[in-house]
């Protein structure tokens, strides 16, 4: 066990920034940056060897905006629609996310957000991807 935290010491000061929970707005921007670059790396496949890291960080960043945003207890289709009609936008108006079918059959809850919609979406609406998960 000696030898594990040796190896972690060795390599904290390049990971501590983004194994920590944030506590400024400044540490959880920079966080929220890192599980972007993650998502754009890990995208679906639940077995990348990074896959564990995004779900840490993740985890992180949910902790962060729980304790610093009102969160409301909605699915992120139900964040999805509050959005849409505080910008006054259609099915239309989301075409990031593909045809209109494909949006129909989201906000229906027929059809999961992918990891490249809720990139869209966070990057659409400038929120954490987290809300979307």
């Amino acid at each position: 066990m000696i030898l594990e935290i040796e190896k972690i010491k060795n390599v904290w000061h390049d990971l501590k920034d983004i194994l920590s929970v944030p506590h400024t707005d400044k540490q959880y921007k920079k966080i929220v940056k890192v599980l972007d670059e993650l998502i754009d790396e890990v995208g679906n496949d639940e077995k990348h060897q990074l896959a564990p890291l995004l779900e840490t960080v993740g985890n992180l960043i949910e902790e962060y905006e729980n304790d610093h945003y009102i969160q409301p207890n909605a699915e992120p289709i139900e964040i999805l629609k509050y959005l849409m009609q505080e910008k006054n936008l259609t099915q239309k108006d989301l075409a990031i996310l593909g045809s209109q079918g494909v949006v129909s059959e989201i906000l229906n809850g027929k059809r999961e957000l992918n990891v490249r919609q809720i990139k869209a979406l966070a990057d659409k609406f400038k929120i954490s991807p987290s809300a979307f998960i």
